[in-house]
């Protein structure tokens, strides 16, 4: 509730005694918020009358509720000074402690007062509005309770509970009682009927709690009362947004648009325009949506809304140092801002500027305490830098009759932001049910990962592996080096070099065959959806054989949520010598295929949450000149989410395709994954 509404209750601390002056006129200005003109009306009555009680009341209201809440103050320690016992007097020096914000000696006044007149409905609802803005709202709701028991039904009384339970059910939301929260909320409606900011307030409620459904029927509740239409659209185009309906979300937002007119509220034609615009930017239609800000920009210079949308299009469109730039500039009109300082920490952390982008959401805790947003952010930072261990057992066979059973574990060990320790072990075994030919291996290897720059991460390990084969036991240097650059926008660069042993069966791994491979692979992505992706490998092998691999793939994504790619692969395959009755080393290969995704990313899943990705490829492939062969591909894994640390899936691939094993059979592989953050946050602490 705010101070002012206290305003009409004013009168009941005057006395209307007869006096030689008549104040009605004075009265009345105060009763209906003219708090210049009482001040000067009461300013005269002083002027000849200066002791006169009444006149130095009203004047101290109105100039306390006109903004002069100190000088009010004064003037009502004067007033309790000449009249220590008069209730009237001290109920006026109660409120001017309000409007100084002074909450804390309020209450004490107030609880005194409140014991000097249990039944003084000023004194009560006063109590109350102090407790409330103190936030304790459970004794503020017995106080105007009390309030309204002397006085049923009274209007300010109704008010001040309206927004009680309001403030009470928002202290619940940021502590996470949503439970609660919804009750408190609900318990408002029953009291108020659809009351604007009570559904307004439940939405919202619903929308950070995730359900979705309920935030639309309360947001579809508000839409019935034609004066709230518009603010009702633009809550619904939030819900669709959330729901990854993008289109429906642009044709809701662009109703509530052109129903815009110049007799809307200025508050709405800026939250609805704002809304818009990032309908037109969630849909990529960039250029709509710069033509709308360039507008804005030029008729609100330097507004923080139009600076954040200016920046979230820059964001989708990954031109992220100029959405910093626009961020900064909103921080620098407003250091408090919060699309300012968590619109900054996210784009820091796209341009990899991992502790900057920590202290700019921590900046927006110290504003917006337990905000969920900003703890999300900070959350799932700490989960990217948490101790992970990640690891793979599979079965493998085709139809040369090779079985395979492997295991397969990965460890990242982060030390700080740029620095994490790497380990990888893989078992292996491998037999031919033909000739009876078996084989194993282990590998061990150990590395780092170091951040030399936001554009560019080295990896590199180093280990050995053993292998037991039926000939004969041997190890050998296992090594992986890479860089991983991101120089330019919507683009990405990894050059490497890997030194392996080929383990697919026992007859290669009973040959003790070591390749070095060095290879570059090459990504880029649009603002059109359409991406590319290239391969260059040379390798070089101890047997004197040489291979040169390109792989190249064309895509478009079709679908955002889940994603869904169609696409054009192309490989090409050539080795110096052709042995194809040791392992497939075609002198040339080409395979031609199109192809289908489908994925629910497990890093957007939500805890409690199932996954899952599924591709279907189908084409020709060439080998020599032979003639053209059908080629198939199938890959699927279907998972499920645990919490934020852990998860599971199952994943199976099945394929024709002679490239894809060193022999050049069908092969079919099917295996479980599991992922575990097995430290709840990083082991180091940041500067």
């Amino acid at each position: 509730m705010t101070l002012k509404s206290l305003i009409n209750i004013s009168l009941f601390f005057i006395a209307f005694s007869a006096t030689a002056q008549d104040m009605k006129e004075g009265f009345t200005y105060l009763e209906t918020g003219k708090y210049n003109k009482a001040e000067s009306f009461f300013s005269t009555i002083l002027e000849d009358f200066p002791n006169n009680k009444t006149a130095r009341l009203c004047y101290g209201r109105a100039i306390g509720l006109n903004g002069q809440a100190a000088e009010a103050n004064l003037l009502f320690t004067e007033l309790l000074a000449d009249y220590p016992n008069d209730f009237e007097v001290k109920l006026n020096y109660g409120e001017s402690l309000l409007w100084n914000s002074n909450f804390t000696d309020a209450k004490v006044y107030y609880k005194g007062l409140v014991t000097e007149d249990p039944k003084s409905f000023a004194a009560l609802l006063g109590f109350a509005n102090t407790l409330s803005n103190l936030k304790e709202y459970e004794d503020a709701l017995t106080m105007v309770n009390k309030a309204l028991d002397v006085s049923p039904g009274n209007p300010n009384a109704l008010v001040s509970k309206k927004y009680i339970y309001l403030g009470y059910a928002y202290q619940n939301q940021q502590a996470q009682n949503y439970d609660k929260a919804e009750i408190l909320l609900t318990k408002n409606l029953e009291l108020y009927g659809d009351d604007k900011d009570t559904l307004l307030n439940l939405a919202n409620l619903y929308l950070i709690w995730n359900k979705l459904e309920s935030a639309k029927i309360m947001y579809n509740r508000l839409a019935e009362q034609p004066e709230h239409k518009i603010i009702a659209l633009n809550g619904l185009a939030l819900v669709e947004h959330l729901n990854g309906k993008e289109k429906k979300a642009l044709s809701i937002s662009t109703e509530a648009f052109n129903s815009l007119n110049d007799n809307t509220d200025q508050n709405i034609i800026k939250q609805t325009t704002e809304r818009y615009g990032q309908a037109l930017i969630w849909n990529k239609k960039f250029k709509a949506a710069t033509n709308l800000i360039d507008t804005l920009i030029i008729e609100n210079p330097n507004k923080n809304w139009v600076l954040a949308l200016r920046a979230t299009l820059n964001i989708y469109k990954s031109n992220f140092k100029k959405s910093l730039t626009d961020y900064n500039q909103i921080l620098e009109n407003d250091s408090t801002s919060f699309d300012g300082n968590l619109g900054k920490a996210n784009v820091l952390k796209a341009l990899g500027y991992i502790d900057e982008a920590y202290t700019s959401a921590e900046n927006t805790l110290k504003f917006y305490d337990n905000q969920k947003d900003a703890t999300n952010f900070i959350n799932k930072l700490n989960n990217s830098f948490a101790p992970t261990l990640e690891s793979k057992a599979a079965h493998t066979f085709d139809n040369g009759d090779n079985k395979a059973y492997s295991f397969n574990s990965n460890v990242v060990f982060p030390l700080s932001t740029k620095v994490a320790i790497l380990g990888n072990y893989n078992y292996r075994t491998t037999n031919n049910t033909i000739t009876d030919n078996s084989a194993t291996s282990n590998n061990i290897s150990l590395g780092l990962s170091y951040k030399f720059i936001p554009s560019i991460t080295f990896k590199g390990t180093a280990g050995m592996t053993s292998a037991n084969t039926e000939s004969d036991d041997y190890t050998q240097l296992l090594t992986d080096l890479s860089f991983n650059i991101k120089s330019f926008k919507l683009q990405t660069l990894d050059v490497g070099y890997k030194r392996q042993i080929e383990s697919f069966n026992a007859d290669l791994l009973d040959r003790e065959l070591v390749q070095n491979n060095y290879y570059a692979n090459y990504n880029l992505g649009t603002n059109f959806n359409l991406g590319w992706f290239t391969q260059l490998m040379y390798t070089s092998q101890n047997d004197g054989n040489k291979r040169n691999l390109l792989f190249t793939s064309l895509y478009y994504n079709l679908l955002p949520k889940p994603s869904l790619k169609v696409g054009f692969n192309y490989q090409y395959i050539t080795f110096k010598d052709q042995l194809p009755t040791v392992y497939f080393s075609p002198e040339k290969f080409h395979n031609y295929e199109i192809f289908i995704n489908l994925i629910k990313d497990e890093a957007a899943a939500k805890p409690r949450e199932w996954f899952y990705n599924a591709t279907a490829a189908f084409g020709y492939q060439y080998i020599e000149d032979d003639a053209k062969i059908t080629a198939y591909r199938i890959q699927g894994a279907f998972g499920y989410k645990f919490s934020e640390r852990s998860l599971l899936n199952l994943y199976g691939t099945r394929s024709n395709i002679a490239s894809a094993t060193a022999a050049g059979f069908t092969f079919t592989e099917i295996g479980l994954r599991f992922k575990w953050l097995f430290l709840k946050k990083a082991v180091f602490k940041r500067n």
